[in-house]
């Protein structure tokens, strides 16, 4: 490809103008197109559209297991025989300890997550009133996961101050009844309009590596811009054992990094996350997500962990980014330094010297007799 090709893809993009399908598709897979060129024009839409801060969110799985659902790639489906430790509903004071928890870690937006079908009118209205108690003590955004909603369920969390409702789309219509037979691909998309309807922001996203074409991740990509969704999740899957879908998937860090760029070209004034997977698939390529991408997760996910706090905002600040906080950046680094300072000294700032054994190896191995 030219240069003229990834001009036209960033300056399109900015202007409104998507790629076509059979853009998206060389996107993902032309030999003839360079990854750092794709990269650098996708950098170019995120940087005029979201600018050049990075949004962090906490996730706090609000139960484990008990879900009726039966979503191959999830450990708490009723699927799965993953071994996890089931609990019940977490206390509100737990729930107000996690958010002040994350609010203090420098998270813009603090994501509970609840397992089942959906919720019943009497966990709505517990959940309203949680985000009321959250909300008036922590300046920090809340986003719901709660599973199947109607648009009056979905006007309760809206009048109580939710931000944002979760509901992935996870892969595309005709992928989704090979990863989940409980529920429909439709359902999911009748809880995203519902929300709408009741005026939340919407995030939903994706889960790459679960056996589909590219061509259910391009559907995906664009079936999220019809609907202008604000907040994108872009996972590539954690192979849990016990899960249906327990198996590595054969995903490339350049594939990965591909697909962040497809996303943000086909919505480029979105939060793109590099979100549950990125450790793993992204490898050594990590830090280039963040140029397609502007948004991840801190601690981890639902039931599995992920990078440690410090080497994630590390990356973030070395590669030069910000991030959407009260807090700066630098003052969150220096609290995590000091809250271990004994592993940082000798990973980061201490210079360690070779021994003997590094500098004459052999002798160490085959030391020769007297």
């Amino acid at each position: 490809m030219n240069r003229t090709f990834y001009h036209n893809l960033a300056d399109n993009s900015i202007a409104g103008t998507l790629p076509t399908r059979e853009q998206a598709e060389e996107i993902l897979t032309s030999k003839d197109v360079e990854l750092f060129s794709l990269l650098n024009a996708a950098y170019d839409v995120r940087r005029e559209c979201v600018g050049k801060s990075v949004t962090i969110h906490i996730i706090n799985n609000g139960q484990n297991g008990h879900c009726p659902e039966d979503c191959h790639y999830c450990a708490q489906a009723k699927s799965s025989d993953a071994d996890i430790k089931e609990y019940p509903l977490k206390t509100d004071e737990e729930f107000l300890a996690e958010a002040r928890n994350a609010y203090e870690k420098g998270a813009h937006r603090y994501c509970m997550v609840f397992a089942g079908r959906g919720p019943s009118k009497g966990r709505v209205e517990k959940l309203a009133n949680l985000i009321r108690t959250i909300k008036s003590k922590y300046p920090i955004e809340i986003c719901v996961s709660a599973g199947l909603l109607d648009e009056n369920k979905a006007q309760v969390l809206k009048s109580a101050g939710l931000d944002r409702l979760n509901h992935n789309l996870n892969t595309s219509s005709e992928h989704y009844a090979k990863i989940c037979t409980t529920h429909t691909y439709q359902d999911r998309l009748n809880t995203l309009d519902a929300a709408r309807r009741a005026g939340i922001q919407l995030c939903s996203g994706v889960i790459v590596g679960m056996n589909e074409k590219e061509s259910d991740v391009i559907e995906v990509a664009y079936s999220l811009q019809q609907r202008k969704v604000e907040s994108i999740p872009v996972n590539f899957l954690m192979p849990i054992k016990g899960n249906p879908l327990d198996q590595m998937p054969n995903l490339t860090p350049e594939y990965c990094l591909r697909v962040l760029c497809l996303y943000r070209f086909v919505n480029p004034r979105a939060e793109i996350r590099m979100a549950a997977g990125r450790e793993i698939h992204l490898r050594s390529l990590e830090v280039l997500g963040l140029y397609p991408a502007n948004s991840l997760f801190l601690d981890g996910y639902l039931n599995t962990r992920g990078n440690e706090r410090l080497k994630t905002l590390q990356m973030i600040q070395d590669a030069g980014f910000s991030i959407e906080s009260n807090r700066s950046l630098d003052d969150i680094i220096k609290a995590e330094r000091e809250a271990d300072t004994g592993r940082i000294e000798d990973s980061v700032t201490r210079t360690i010297m070779k021994g003997l054994t590094d500098l004459r190896p052999e002798m160490a191995v085959s030391p020769k007799k007297q």
